[in-house]
């Protein structure tokens, strides 16, 4: 995917969680080695996930930039293996990842089973509106 396409997607992602226009977000593409080191660094957890996100919003690092949302990371390497593994394009799989990833920075979470209900809807609800046909 071409960088403008992302930026497209993290556009149209961000208006449907209602966020502002002025709304600060990176986003990082990361191999499977990379990832690994951020996660156990992070998490001290072993190995690749495939996405990881970092609030700015939750770590209260930013008051003065309250639409400083914070930091999304995505595992080319798994995007691509998860993608095959699970029926997915690649863009596809790499959007499902955006949404997920931005859906945890904003504040959602999937610690219980409510909220994982919550957030899983949240994300289908989303996903489907770049890929309308997928899951009918």
């Amino acid at each position: 995917m071409e960088s403008n396409q992302i930026q497209k997607k993290l556009e149209e992602i961000l208006l449907n969680l209602g966020c502002d226009d002025d709304s600060i977000l990176s986003v990082t593409v990361v191999d499977s080695e990379a990832m690994a080191e951020i996660n156990f660094k992070y998490r001290q957890k072993e190995g690749a996930t495939n996405v990881l996100s970092f609030s700015q919003r939750e770590a209260g690092v930013s008051p003065n930039h309250p639409n400083l949302l914070g930091d999304v990371i995505v595992c080319w390497d798994r995007v691509v293996s998860d993608s095959q593994s699970l029926g997915y394009t690649i863009e596809e799989m790499f959007t499902y990842l955006l949404i997920h990833g931005i859906l945890h920075v904003i504040g959602f979470d999937h610690d219980s089973p409510d909220h994982s209900l919550t957030m899983e809807s949240e994300v289908n609800r989303i996903f489907a509106r770049f890929f309308p046909s997928v899951g009918d």
